[in-house]
């Protein structure tokens, strides 16, 4: 079952740095890692903080791409740093891409 995954990393109105969403977003783009599962990933600003969505086949697919490939790099570049994000997960009713 399709799922959503909503991450909300709740920031001051002000702050419109994305220097550790780029440098973790660099990485996963050099690795050989694949994505499985991943269908959709966006980010950007919702004028509380930032904002991750995307959509996965599974929640399996999205925890082996967390535990496996997304969690090393943040500890990697962020060492220390234990900030998590407010995370929705839900399944999906319907999903839909453009030529459908």
């Amino acid at each position: 079952m399709a799922i959503a995954v909503v991450q909300d990393w709740p920031e001051e109105e002000t702050d419109r740095s994305t220097t550790n969403y780029d440098a973790v977003s660099e990485r996963l783009q050099a690795s050989d890692a694949p994505h499985q599962g991943l269908l959709v990933h966006t980010a950007g600003f919702t004028g509380n903080g930032f904002r991750i969505f995307e959509v996965w086949e599974s929640r399996e697919d999205f925890e082996r791409f967390v535990n496996d490939t997304l969690m090393p790099i943040v500890q990697d570049l962020a060492p220390g740093d234990d900030r998590q994000p407010d995370t929705t997960i839900y399944e999906l009713h319907g999903f839909m891409t453009a030529g459908e």
